[in-house]
């Protein structure tokens, strides 16, 4: 239903015309077939009234339960209704006349929702909240709902950090570096060559060798707490990244460059 708010205008009749029905009323046209000089007088047309309809159950209502009305959220403020060329009162006021002409035994009532000044979003919303609406409150506690607490490890490519239940793990850039390079290669046992050829460019000037990469390793284990063990050892060969289930890898969206 669209209800279009008519600004009264400066006239010179001293009594302001009747108010007529807003329900759908066919507009007037002259016939095609009639002389052009001669005009066409508008037959008289009733106004049609709403057809007497068998009341049918709202699927919506639970069983047990009846509709004693409804709720109609508009959102508008006072800025927006004076560009129309109305006030929010007016549009109140037409509403309730509306329906009071509609059903006339219905009671009406009016709240008009606040909020702080340039608070923003979509003014139905703010209505909607303000009101106390079940689903917009709902959907308001879902949204400021905290994020349950992550336990275990949890290793973020994307991020370049590693938190331990929840904590942030204080890895320098290198150890992280190493860790992520393990990563990349679950499940693999890595050498301590590779790790040098991967981690370390020739253009270095400090280029380590075997025994400073078990260094490394020991340090980012000791970093990793009681989670140590997701860097295991391989006697003779090298390193070797090990999910389990406390463990949790967030990707990054592009490849890592070490990852060919």
């Amino acid at each position: 239903m669209s209800l279009t708010i008519a600004q009264p205008r400066t006239s010179l009749r001293t009594a302001a015309p009747a108010p007529i029905d807003l329900g759908a009323v066919t507009p007037i046209r002259p016939r095609r077939d009639a002389a052009p000089s001669r005009a066409v007088q508008p037959e008289r047309t009733e106004i049609p009234t709403s057809p007497v309809v068998a009341p049918q159950r709202n699927r919506a209502l639970p069983e047990g339960t009846e509709a004693r009305g409804f709720a109609l959220y508009v959102g508008i403020d006072e800025e927006k209704a004076a560009a129309a060329g109305t006030t929010l009162a007016a549009v109140v006021e037409q509403l309730k006349a509306l329906t009071a002409q509609l059903v006339p035994a219905a009671e009406t009532y009016a709240a008009v929702a606040v909020a702080a000044e340039g608070s923003g979003g979509r003014d139905v919303d703010v209505v909607r909240l303000a009101l106390q609406d079940r689903s917009a409150v709902a959907a308001r506690k879902q949204a400021e709902k905290p994020e349950p607490e992550e336990t275990g490890v949890v290793i973020d490519i994307s991020r370049k950090r590693v938190t331990l239940d929840g904590e942030a793990a204080p890895l320098t850039y290198k150890e992280f570096e190493l860790l992520q390079f393990l990563v990349l290669r679950e499940g693999r046992t890595v050498d301590r060559t590779a790790i040098i050829d991967g981690l370390w460019s020739d253009g270095e000037d400090e280029t380590p060798n075997e025994r400073t990469i078990d260094v490394h390793v020991r340090r980012l284990r000791s970093k990793l707490g009681a989670f140590e063990e997701i860097v295991r050892t391989v006697r003779g060969v090298g390193y070797r990244f090990d999910r389990h289930a406390d463990v949790a890898v967030r990707y990054a969206s592009t490849p890592s460059p070490d990852l060919f």
